[in-house]
């Protein structure tokens, strides 16, 4: 299944919850579109619960089926809890790292900002938004003017006054170093992940 890029806002309704960033339409209409979206009730089975819950978490970091379930099989072989695995390697990504610093708004324009190569890695140009990064890594800004007025624009727009605490943004510098991993308190909480675990177990 290729990476959505259709309107956000449908989206959002249809998941009950703002998966991209929302807007005054979806604040007026948060439930699912369509001529009975407002009186749509049906009961849920086990699997479309889990169903459910995968695909929100898909669409929110904004990976395609095979990249997703290629992660989750490489969080599932790693020791510990498979689930938070999960969601630290998605955490961990480069593309969401720049958007949790606060450099792009949205986690789309985050990828198109590694992917337009305006971000160096420990000094060298990264382009690759699925790059994992570790502890101690630092992300900077290039030189070129179009990068640092993108970013600059990004953060003083933004109000972005929630960077996690295990990234350390220098706005003047427009630099982000990972000072460690995210804890699990710290993790996408909206999401109830461990049925994500269960769909892809199956």
């Amino acid at each position: 299944m290729s990476r959505y890029t259709g309107p956000t806002t449908r989206i959002n309704r249809r998941f009950g919850m703002a998966i991209f960033p929302a807007n005054k339409s979806f604040e007026r209409r948060t439930y699912p579109p369509g001529q009975h979206g407002a009186n749509f009730r049906r009961k849920a089975s086990d699997y479309s619960a889990r169903l459910l819950e995968k695909q929100k978490l898909r669409m929110m970091y904004g990976l395609t089926e095979k990249q997703f379930r290629n992660l989750f099989q490489k969080a599932k072989r790693r020791p510990g809890i498979s689930s938070e695995n999960f969601l630290t390697y998605l955490e961990t990504r480069l593309d969401n790292v720049v958007y949790r610093s606060g450099f792009a708004k949205t986690r789309q324009s985050a990828r198109q900002f590694v992917n337009h190569g305006h971000l160096l890695v420990n000094g060298k140009k990264v382009d690759i938004a699925s790059y994992v990064v570790s502890i101690g890594d630092v992300l900077t800004v290039r030189e070129k003017t179009s990068s640092r007025q993108v970013a600059t624009r990004n953060l003083d727009g933004s109000q972005y006054n929630n960077t996690p605490p295990w990234l350390e943004v220098k706005s003047d510098s427009l630099q982000c170093t990972v000072s460690r991993l995210p804890q699990p308190d710290e993790l996408e909480q909206s999401i109830n992940v461990q049925l994500v675990v269960e769909f892809y177990s199956r």
